[in-house]
């Protein structure tokens, strides 16, 4: 853990120097890790527009065979605690009157590995929207593995096909955006993303029933989940067609 601090001590002082003596205000994003200090985390979002730690895998199971040496529930409760410090910037946890908290970073993130474990898409689904709900988190990252020379047994000795990080990263979409739910985008028939369609095309083939959805009526909620349909889109259809019934030729100029 000395070592650690020891560490993050020297990012955080790269951080400082580029804000208070080179006066940088462009981005900047500083990982971190769940053994830092508070002290030291607080000293890091001083400086840091975002602060991530890497969850690595979504499962404790996952962890324990890989890379012991991390935890789950100690993880999550650095998150926690880089969530405090953020809503107390923002006043969500002040008190009427209190003084105003030092500067911290606006948002975290993470960062989970694809294919280095059995893990489903659903389980990794299911972690990405725990964190996003209970940590708010700006952004989960999703990297497939990649094999070294020589890697271990526990290892796979292929990575995963490059289209199914796509895909997750597609799915996070609609969980964030799209307000779908992981239990709509993957089923316990179908743990697993498929990766000849997109997964907002293969949840609406599986709700034939829903469709068609005429434009000139449908809520915001259901245009949301036509394929095709972006949100920029759905807002531009909701605009226009409070001044005139909408066409074929109106969206194709949409």
């Amino acid at each position: 853990i000395q070592s650690a601090d020891h560490t993050m001590e020297m990012v955080i002082e790269v951080a400082r120097k580029l804000r208070e003596e080179h006066s940088f205000r462009g981005y900047i994003h500083l990982k971190t890790i769940p053994e830092a200090s508070p002290a030291l985390i607080e000293r890091a979002g001083r400086y840091a527009d975002r602060i991530s730690i890497n969850i690595e895998l979504p499962t404790q199971q996952g962890l324990t065979k890989l890379a012991p040496e991390k935890n789950l529930a100690r993880t999550q409760g650095a998150m926690g605690h880089i969530r405090g410090k953020i809503e107390e910037r923002f006043g969500e946890k002040r008190k009427p009157g209190a003084p105003k908290p030092p500067p911290f970073a606006t948002g975290q993130s993470t960062q989970m590995l694809v294919g280095a474990d059995d893990a489903s898409d659903a389980t990794i689904l299911h972690r990405a929207d725990h964190l996003y709900s209970g940590y708010r988190l700006r952004r989960v990252y999703y990297s497939g593995f990649s094999p070294i020379p020589e890697p271990s047994k526990l290892l796979p000795v292929k990575p995963p096909p490059l289209v199914r990080e796509h895909r997750l990263y597609q799915a996070d979409w609609l969980l964030r955006f799209y307000d779908f739910k992981v239990g709509e985008i993957v089923t316990p028939d179908a743990p697993n993303l498929d990766l000849a369609l997109d997964p907002k095309l293969a949840w609406a083939l599986r709700n034939r029933a829903l469709f068609p959805a005429d434009v000139n009526r449908a809520p915001r909620e259901v245009l949301l989940r036509v394929p095709g349909l972006g949100v920029r889109n759905v807002e531009r259809i909701l605009a226009a067609r409070r001044h005139c019934r909408l066409r074929l030729a109106d969206l194709l100029r949409l």
